[in-house]
C-alpha cells in the first residue's frame, strides 16, 4: 500500500477511487481475486446507508483507493506526481492500493473512503443498497477479457460448446459477461460448457500451464503474461468485440464511484480531482513506457516489460457526463435483462450518474 499526498491551495474534501481493472472484469467475489473484479455478492457488507457519523477527510484531503490492475494504471501518473510533490491540483491526494475489492467496499460505505474504482455492476448495486449515497462519476476501463486457446479450434463463441474453460470471477463481472455471450450465441451457460473457477488469474494460468485445460478466459494483464509463458497459446476471442456484436454497446469493466456526501461537501475539489485523473489517463495511454515503469514501481504489476505490452490492450479510458451515462446505462440494461440481481435488483435512476 502506497500513500500519496499532494498539498494545494483549495480546501477539498474527501474522495476515493478504486480500481476495476484491465484485468478484470471487475467484481468483488466472496474470496479475493487477483482480477479487478468485485461482485454484487460482495456488497452484503454494504446493505445499509453510511452512518450519519461518517466523516469526510479533513484538510482538503481526497482519500482515493485503487486495486492492483488496469484501472489503477490510468491513475498512477497522478499518484506519482503527488508522491513527488509535482503540480498544484487544488487538493491533497491520499492514495491507498489494495489487492482485493472486498477490502475497499466496506470502507467506502462507512465513509472511510470517499471514492473508489469498482466493477460497473457493483457500482449499481452499491447505489441501491446505500439508498443513493454513492454515485458513478466516470467510466475508467472498458473490456479486458479474452478467451485464450492452446490450439486452433475456437474461432467463435459457438465453438466453445462442449469445452472446458479455466477462469476466475465466479459471481462477478467475468461470469456475467460469459453467461450473456454464451446465451446470445445459442449456448446454455449451465450445460453446454464446463467452467473451472479459480480464485486468482495466476492460479488459472498455472493450471493452463500444467495441462488442466487448453482454453481459458482471462483479463489483461494476465493475458499478456500467459502468452509469454504457455507455448502455442493464442488469443482466440476478444470479448469486447463479441459483446458489441450481440449487445450493440460497449463492454464496461470499471468505473469511478464517489460518495455523494463528499461531492457535495466541495464540488470544486471533486471537479479538480476528476480533471487531474482524466489527464493522468491520457498520459497513461500516450506514454506507455513511462507508465509501465510506474506500474512496476508501485506494485501494480511485477515487471514493467509486462505492463508495457499489456497497457495498449487494457482499454483504459476516462468517460464522464453523457458519454459515461450512455455506455454504462446500456451495459447495465443488458445485465439487468439477464439477471436483475447482478445490478442490485433495479436499474439506477438518473441521480446515479454524476454530471450527466
Amino acid at each position: 500500500m502506497k500513500t500519496a499526498r499532494l498539498q494545494a491551495g483549495l480546501t477539498a474534501l474527501a474522495l476515493t477511487l478504486t480500481l476495476a481493472g484491465c484485468g478484470a472484469a471487475e467484481s468483488a467475489a466472496p474470496a479475493p481475486t487477483a482480477t479487478p473484479a468485485q461482485t454484487a455478492e460482495s456488497a452484503p457488507a454494504a446493505t445499509e446507508a453510511p452512518a450519519e457519523t461518517s466523516e469526510t477527510a479533513a484538510g482538503g484531503t481526497l482519500r482515493v483507493a485503487g486495486l492492483k490492475g488496469p484501472t489503477t494504471m490510468g491513475l498512477i501518473n497522478l499518484v506519482d506526481d503527488a508522491d513527488d510533490g509535482e503540480g498544484d491540483f487544488g487538493f491533497t491526494l491520499d492514495f491507498s492500493m489494495y489487492g482485493a475489492a472486498d477490502e475497499i467496499v466496506p470502507q467506502l460505505v462507512k465513509g472511510e473512503l470517499d471514492a473508489a474504482a469498482v466493477p460497473a455492476n457493483l457500482a449499481a448495486t452499491l447505489y441501491q443498497r446505500t439508498e443513493g449515497a454513492v454515485q458513478v462519476a466516470a467510466v475508467n476501463t472498458l473490456g479486458v477479457l479474452y478467451v485464450l486457446e492452446q490450439g486452433d479450434t475456437v474461432q467463435s463463441i459457438a465453438d466453445l460448446a462442449g469445452q472446458t474453460i479455466l477462469t476466475t470471477g465466479k459471481g462477478t463481472t467475468p461470469e456475467n459477461v460469459r453467461r450473456h455471450l454464451l446465451a446470445e450465441n445459442g449456448l446454455d451457460p449451465d450445460s453446454d460448457v464446463t467452467i473451472e473457477y479459480y480464485s486468482e488469474a495466476t492460479e488459472a494460468l498455472a493450471q493452463l500451464q500444467a495441462g488442466a485445460g487448453s482454453i481459458a478466459m482471462l483479463p489483461q494483464p494476465f493475458v499478456t503474461s500467459a502468452l509469454s509463458q504457455v507455448e502455442g497459446l493464442r488469443v482466440a476471442l476478444d470479448l469486447n468485440t463479441e459483446w458489441e456484436a450481440v449487445a450493440g454497446s460497449k463492454l464496461v469493466t470499471g468505473v469511478l464511484v464517489a460518495r455523494s456526501e463528499a461531492i457535495e461537501a466541495d464540488p470544486a475539489a471533486f471537479e479538480a480531482f476528476l480533471a487531474a485523473y482524466g489527464a493522468s489517463t491520457e498520459q497513461a495511454n500516450a506514454d506507455v513506457e513511462g507508465t509501465a515503469a510506474l506500474c512496476e514501481e508501485y506494485g501494480i504489476v511485477a515487471k514493467a516489460a509486462l505492463a508495457q505490452k499489456a497497457l495498449p490492450e487494457c482499454n483504459i479510458v476516462f468517460e464522464t457526463g453523457s458519454e459515461m451515462k450512455t455506455d454504462l446505462a446500456a451495459y447495465l440494461q443488458v445485465l439487468y435483462d439477464a439477471d436483475p440481481a447482478s445490478v442490485g435488483g433495479a436499474l439506477p435512476d438518473d441521480a446515479f450518474y454524476y454530471g450527466a
